[in-house]
């Protein structure tokens, strides 16, 4: 077998795993201990976020012809990959969170939704919460208003309804005197 026919495997992989991707995000794990690998690669794991030790040829060839052909420039030295289909946030915001800790992880460069991203646009992003997380808080946003005007409702029920209240003797009074 050729060495070309070894790596058209790897090469289609690698092409299957971006294929409909959300975001790539491209990093500089050396350094790290294999402990802090084995940590990083659950937490990716567990977010849904496809994370491989690549050659950077083999990236470079499964990239062309995609959006994420503009990472090519950034493959220098050892390159693993962090992939996300759903949540394009989601490799940037996990790996700067495990970089704080573990100094020797270092983000090259990511594409996030056909968007070239360096280093510092990618910390940003990191800053952004999950979708999950944007969704709860748009929910209890909307939910506010709704649950204050239940408790004033049940507040004027529980004190004998409106004839009870302070604004509905003067309500008579004006009606009285039409």
């Amino acid at each position: 077998m050729a060495k070309v026919e070894l790596k058209q495997p790897v090469v289609q992989a690698i092409a299957e795993d971006i294929k409909d991707a959300a975001s790539v995000v491209l990093v500089d794990y050396r350094g790290l201990t294999v402990a802090e690998d084995t940590a990083l690669r659950k937490q990716l794991r567990e977010a849904g976020v496809i994370y491989k030790v690549c050659k950077n040829t083999m990236m470079k060839r499964a990239f062309e012809g995609t959006d994420f052909a503009a990472l090519d420039e950034h493959l220098e030295g050892p390159s693993a990959i962090a992939i996300s289909k759903d949540d394009a946030t989601a490799p940037a915001r996990i790996i700067c969170n495990f970089a704080k800790d573990a100094k020797a992880l270092e983000l090259k460069a990511g594409v996030v939704e056909g968007t070239l991203y360096d280093v510092n646009a990618l910390n940003e992003l990191a800053k952004i919460p999950s979708r999950d997380v944007l969704i709860s808080k748009l929910l209890g946003s909307l939910q506010s208003p709704i649950t204050n005007l239940a408790r004033v409702l049940n507040q004027i029920a529980e004190q004998g309804g409106a004839e009870a209240c302070e604004a509905a003797p003067a309500a008579e009074e004006a009606a009285t005197e039409e």
